[in-house]
C-alpha cells in the first residue's frame, strides 16, 4: 500500500545506514515494499505487519576478535532517529530494532501508540534515559525487550507494566531499577509470563516471602548481577517448579536455605542452573536435590564447594557443561563422576589441587568408553606432573587450557591425535625440553596456541616443516625457536596476534615478513637480537613491540591509513631525527596511545610541529638518547598525556609554560638534562595529579616553590643535583601518600592501560647510594631526594610526618641545626642520608626505633656525643659517622664515663695524700713536655731539613685523603 510504503521511506530517511542494509528500500512507485529487506506483509490484507532490522552483536561474538572485524561489524548497526511515520503502519505487530546504535536517545513516546504490537525488541540499541510509561498502552504485547539501556535514569516505579496482561517474555536487563521497590509486586501481576530477564538492574529489594505466587508459568528466570540488600535465599524461587532455566550469577546468596524449603527437589524441569558466588550450594543436601532433574548446564563456581560434596553430582548424567572453578577442591575428581558421559565442558580452574598430577585429575574423563568432552579448563589450580600421553584419547576435545600450573616435562606426541583441537593453552608452566613437530602433526583445526612462559625448544624434524594448521593467535614467548626466523612461521598467513618475545632469534628480519601476515594487528618480538632496518609499519598493526633488539637506521614512517596505537621501539640502535616518524607526511590525526623510543641513538631537536595530531597519546618516553634543544611549546597540546619521560638527553632551556595544559600527567621525568631557571610554580597548581616528579641533575636554581606542596599524591620527588637554595618547605607534610594518610588508588601511573595491554612506566632512581631502574615495583617506591643543592636552614620537623617514606636524602647541602628529635616517627625509613652538611648537636635517641634502616650516613657534619644504641645503627661501619665528634659503637672512640662528684668530703683530708697527688701531676706534666720535644726533633725537624722527606710525607697524606673519600663514596 502506497501510504505504508511512504511511511517506510520516511522512516528510512531518519536513519543512518553505513552498510547499505536498506539499499532495497527505493522510491520507485512500482517498488513492492513487502519485498524490501527486513519487511514482511500479511498475505491476505497486504498490510505491513513486521519490521525486522536487528543489528549485530559486536562485543561478545568470537568472530569479531580483531579490530578490523569489529569496525566492520559496527557498520552493520543502524543509527539516527525513529520517525513517527511508523504510526501510519496501523497493522504493525512486530518491531525489532535491537543491536543497533541510537546514540543514547530516549525511546520516542509515540511507540506506545502502536497498539497492535505483539513483539517489541529495542534491546542493546543504545537507547538511554527513562523508559516511557506509554509502553504500558501496548496491551497486546507478548514480547518486550528493553535490555541494556545506556546509563538509564533511575526508574522509581514499574506500575506501567501492569497493563501488559498477555506478556510472556520480558527483558529489562541493564536498566537501573535500584529505586523500584515494587518490582516484584508488579511482576507477580503478569500471569502469562514465561521468561523474565532482570540481569544487572541494581535490584536491592528481594522480597524473600510471598503470600500468593502467580508466576506459575515462568520457565526462565534471570536475576544475575544484582545487589540485593539481604543475602538470604529467595524462598519463593523454590516454588517455581516449572523453571527450566535459573540464573542467579553474582547475587551472592548465602545459606542455609530455609528449613521449610525442599530446595531443588521439586524443580525437576531444570535444565540450566547458574548460581556462582552462592555459598548455600556447598551442601550435599542441596546438591542431591538436583539428582531428579535433567540438568544440562550447572555453574557452581565461587561457591566454596569442597571435594567431599562432589559425590552428590554423580546422578547428573545429562550434564553437558559443569563449572566448578574458584572453589575449594583439593582432591582428585571422584571416579563416580565418570558416569557423566555426556559432559562436553568442564572448568576446574582456580582450585587448590596441590601436588595432584594432571594424569590423576583427568582419570574420571576416561571412565566413559567414548568420551565426548570438548572443553577442559584447569587453569591456576596448582596441578603438577606431565601432560599425560592418554590425553590423545580425548578425541572430541576442542579446547584444552591448563595455564598457570606447575606442569613439567615436554609436550607429548599424543597431542597430535587431537584433530578437533581449536584452542590449546599451556602457558606459564614449568615445561622444558625439545619439542618436535609430532605434537602438532594432525592439529588441522588449531586456531589458538598459547605456550608463553615455558622453557621449550622447538626443533621440527624437517627444516621446511609446513604445519597443517593456520593459526590466528600464537604466543610462544620464552621458547627457543631461533636463531633464524622459522620458515614455518611465515606460512601462518591468518595470524592476528603474534608474540615471540625472548625466543633467541638473532637473524635479520626477512624481507617477506610483513607481506606474510596481511591481517596482523598485534606483534611482540621484543627481547631478541633481531637485526636490520625497519623500513615500514603495516597499516593493520594496532600494537607493535620491537624493543630490546638490534634494529638500526632511521625511524620508519607511518602510512596514511595506520591504525597503530602502541609503538615500542626502545632499546635498539635507531638513529637520526624524530621528525620522520612524528611528522609522517599526510597524517591529519593519529590514534597513537603509547610511544616508547627510549634507549636509542636519536639526535637533533624535538619537532616543533605535529604534536597536535596526538590527542590520544598517554605514554611518551624519549629517555637515554642524544636529543638537544628545548621542549617545544606545542607539546602542551598532548592533553591526554599521563607519563612523559625525557631523562638523560641534552635538552636545555626553560620548561615552557604550555606544559601546564598537561593536567592529566601522573609522571614527569626530565632528569639528566640541562634545563635552567626556576622550578615552575604551575607544576604544583596545574598538574595536581603528579605522583612522580624527577628533575634530577639539571641546572634549576632559586627556591623550591611552596606550590609543590599541592602535589598531595606525590610519592617520588627527586630534585637532587641542581642549584636550588633557600629552606626546605615545611609544607611537605601535605604529601598524603608519603605521610601514610592515603593510598595509590589507580595503577595508571605505573601500568597505563592502553588498548588491550598495559604499558609500564619506569624510573631511574638513586636509593641507598646506588642508581637502579624501577618499573614493575615502581608503585612501591617512596622517595624524597634533595641532595647536592645549596639548601640552607634547619631540617623541618614537619618533614618527619612522612611516615611511609622509604628514602630521605638531604646530603651535600648547607643545612644547619640538628636532626629533628621526632625522626623516629618515620617507621618505614630504609635509607637516610644527611652527610656533608653543617648539622650539629647530638644524634636523636629516636633513631634507635628505625628498625628497617639499611643505609645510613651522617658523616662530615658537626655532630657530638654518643651514637644511639640499636641493632640497626651499630651494624653500619665507621664511614657512616666519620667527620664528626661522635663516640661509641660502631666507632673506635669510646665515650668518657662520667664520675659522680663527691659531696661533703672530710675537710681535714690527709695533707700527705694531697702532696702525693701534686707530685704525680708534676711527673705527668714533665713526661708530656719531654714527649713533645722528642716528637718535634724526630718528626718536624727532619721535615724542615729534608725536601725529599717533606714530599713523601705530604704525598702520603694526600693518598690517605683520597682513600677515605673513595670509601665514603662507595
Amino acid at each position: 500500500m502506497d501510504d505504508e510504503r511512504q511511511a517506510l521511506l520516511q522512516f528510512k530517511h531518519g536513519l543512518i545506514d553505513d552498510a547499505g542494509r536498506l539499499a532495497s528500500w527505493v522510491t520507485e512507485e512500482n517498488s513492492d515494499c513487502c519485498k524490501w529487506a527486513g519487511i514482511a506483509c500479511d498475505n491476505v490484507t497486504g498490510h505491513v505487519h513486521k519490521i525486522h532490522l536487528p543489528g549485530k552483536d559486536c562485543y561478545f561474538a568470537d568472530d569479531y576478535t580483531s579490530e578490523k572485524a569489529y569496525e566492520e561489524c559496527r557498520k552493520q548497526r543502524l543509527r539516527g532517529d525513529l520517525s513517527p511515520s511508523l504510526l501510519n503502519l496501523k497493522q504493525l505487530k512486530h518491531l525489532d530494532l535491537s543491536l543497533n546504535d541510537f546514540g543514547e536517545k530516549q525511546i520516542p513516546r509515540f511507540v506506545g501508540s502502536l497498539r497492535n504490537l505483539r513483539y517489541l525488541n529495542l534491546s542493546l540499541s543504545g537507547f538511554g534515559g527513562t523508559v516511557p510509561p506509554q509502553l504500558g498502552n501496548l496491551s497486546e504485547l507478548r514480547t518486550l525487550g528493553l535490555g541494556s539501556f545506556y546509563e538509564s535514569d533511575e526508574s522509581t516505579s514499574m506500575q506501567w507494566l501492569s497493563g501488559l496482561r498477555f506478556l510472556n517474555h520480558l527483558d529489562m536487563s541493564g536498566l537501573n531499577l535500584s529505586k523500584a521497590i515494587d518490582w516484584f509486586q508488579v511482576i507477580n501481576t503478569l500471569p502469562s509470563l514465561v521468561e523474565l530477564h532482570l540481569s544487572n538492574c541494581q535490584l536491592m529489594h528481594i522480597h524473600p516471602h510471598v503470600a500468593s505466587l502467580n508466576l506459575t508459568s515462568l520457565s526462565v528466570l534471570d536475576l544475575s548481577i544484582n545487589y540485593f540488600s539481604n543475602s538470604l535465599v529467595l524462598q519463593w524461587i523454590f516454588s517455581l517448579t516449572s523453571l527450566v532455566s535459573l540464573d542467579l550469577t553474582g547475587c551472592d546468596f548465602h545459606g542455609p536455605i530455609p528449613s521449610s524449603s525442599e530446595g531443588f527437589h521439586n524443580m525437576t524441569s531444570l535444565r540450566l542452573l547458574h548460581v556462582p558466588g552462592s555459598s548455600f550450594m556447598n551442601s550435599s543436601f542441596v546438591l542431591k536435590g538436583l539428582s531428579g532433574s535433567n540438568l544440562v548446564s550447572l555453574d557452581i563456581s565461587f561457591c566454596g564447594v569442597s571435594s567431599l560434596a562432589l559425590d552428590s553430582l554423580h546422578n547428573l548424567t545429562t550434564l553437558h557443561s559443569l563449572d566448578l572453578s574458584f572453589n575449594q577442591l583439593t582432591r582428585a575428581i571422584p571416579k563416580s563422576l565418570g558416569n557423566l558421559c555426556n559432559l562436553r565442558e568442564i572448568d576446574l580452574s582456580a582450585n587448590n589441587f596441590g601436588n595432584i598430577s594432571l594424569t590423576f585429575l583427568l582419570e574420571s574423563f576416561f571412565e566413559c568408553k567414548s568420551p565426548i568432552v570438548e572443553s577442559i579448563f584447569i587453569d591456576d589450580s596448582g596441578v603438577s606432573g606431565q601432560i599425560p600421553l592418554s590425553v590423545g584419547g580425548l578425541s572430541s576435545l576442542e579446547k584444552l587450557s591448563v595455564s598457570n600450573n606447575r606442569l613439567n616435562g615436554t609436550l607429548p606426541d599424543s597431542l597430535g591425535l587431537l584433530s578437533n583441537l581449536v584452542h590449546l593453552d599451556i602457558s606459564n608452566n614449568l615445561l622444558m625440553g625439545v619439542v618436535t613437530d609430532a605434537p602438532f602433526s594432525n592439529l588441522n583445526n588449531l586456531k589458538v596456541l598459547n605456550g608463553r612462559g615455558n622453557n621449550l625448544i622447538l626443533r621440527p624434524h624437517l627444516e621446511n616443516w609446513n604445519p597443517h594448521f593456520r593459526l590466528e593467535i600464537l604466543f610462544l614467548n620464552s621458547w627457543d625457536i631461533g636463531p633464524q626466523f622459522p620458515l614455518w612461521l611465515l606460512q601462518q598467513s591468518d595470524l592476528i596476534d603474534l608474540e615471540i618475545s625472548n625466543t633467541s632469534i638473532s637473524s635479520t628480519m626477512p624481507l617477506s615478513f610483513w607481506g606474510s601476515f596481511p591481517n596482523l594487528e598485534y606483534l611482540d618480538m621484543s627481547q631478541n637480537h633481531i637485526q636490520g632496518r625497519l623500513l615500514g609499519i603495516p597499516s593493520t598493526l594496532f600494537i607493535l613491540d620491537l624493543s630490546h633488539n638490534k634494529f638500526i637506521g632511521q625511524l620508519p614512517e607511518l602510512s596514511n591509513s595506520s591504525l597503530i596505537y602502541i609503538l615500542d621501539l626502545s632499546y635498539n640502535s635507531f638513529e637520526g631525527m624524530l621528525h620522520k616518524l612524528i611528522c609522517s607526511d599526510g597524517r591529519k590525526q593519529l590514534g597513537l596511545g603509547a610511544l616508547n623510543l627510549a634507549n636509542n641513538h636519536l639526535s637533533g631537536g624535538i619537532p616543533n610541529q605535529c604534536w597536535e595530531r596526538y590527542e590520544w597519546l598517554e605514554f611518551l618516553s624519549l629517555e637515554n638518547n642524544n636529543l638537544s634543544g628545548g621542549i617545544p611549546r606545542t607539546m602542551g597540546s598532548l592533553y591526554s598525556l599521563i607519563s612523559l619521560n625525557m631523562c638523560n638527553n641534552k635538552l636545555s632551556g626553560r620548561l615552557p609554560s604550555s606544559l601546564k595544559n598537561l593536567t592529566e600527567l601522573w609522571i614527569l621525568q626530565l632528569a639528566g638534562n640541562k634545563f635552567v631557571g626556576r622550578i615552575p610554580t604551575w607544576l604544583g597548581t596545574k598538574i595536581t595529579f603528579l605522583s612522580i616528579l624527577n628533575l634530577r641533575s639539571n641546572n634549576f636554581r632559586r627556591f623550591i616553590p611552596r606550590e609543590l606542596c599541592y602535589l598531595t599524591r606525590i610519592h617520588i620527588l627527586d630534585l637532587a643535583h641542581n642549584n636550588l637554595s633557600g629552606n626546605i618547605p615545611r609544607c611537605f607534610k601535605n604529601f598524603t601518600i608519603l605521610a601514610g594518610k592515603g593510598y595509590i588508588s589507580d595503577d595508571r601511573n605505573f601500568f597505563i592501560s592502553v588498548g588491550r595491554i598495559y604499558v609500564s612506566g619506569s624510573a631511574s632512581l638513586v636509593m641507598k647510594g646506588r642508581e637502579d631502574t624501577y618499573s614493575t615495583i615502581l608503585r612501591l617506591v617512596l622517595i624524597v631526594d634533595l641532595s647536592s643543592n645549596n639548601l640552607t636552614g634547619h631540617i623541618p620537623s614537619e618533614l618527619m610526618a612522612l611516615h611511609s617514606l622509604l628514602s630521605l636524602n638531604l646530603s651535600r647541602n648547607q643545612l644547619t641545626g640538628s636532626i629533628p628529635k621526632n625522626i623516629g616517627d618515620m617507621k618505614s625509613l630504609e635509607s637516610f642520608d644527611v652527610s656533608l652538611n653543617q648539622l650539629s648537636g647530638e644524634l636523636p635517641v629516636s633513631l634507635s626505633s628505625l628498625n628497617f634502616l639499611s643505609s645510613f650516613n651522617v658523616s662530615y657534619n658537626n655532630f657530638t656525643g654518643r651514637v644511639p644504641t640499636s641493632t640497626q645503627l651499630q651494624s653500619f661501619n665507621e664511614s657512616s659517622f666519620c667527620g664528626n665528634k661522635l663516640c661509641g659503637d660502631p666507632l673506635p672512640e669510646s665515650c668518657a664515663v662520667a664520675v659522680p662528684d663527691a659531696h661533703h668530703e672530710d675537710e681535714d683530708e690527709d695533707e700527705e695524700e694531697k702532696g702525693g697527688a701534686h707530685v704525680a701531676d708534676l711527673g705527668l706534666i714533665t713526661s708530656t713536655v719531654f714527649g713533645l720535644i722528642a716528637g718535634f726533633l724526630v718528626v718536624v725537624v727532619p721535615l724542615i731539613v729534608s725536601t725529599r722527606w717533606r714530599i713523601e710525607y705530604f704525598g702520603f697524606l694526600r693518598e690517605l685523603k683520597y682513600m677515605i673519600c673513595d670509601a665514603i663514596h662507595k
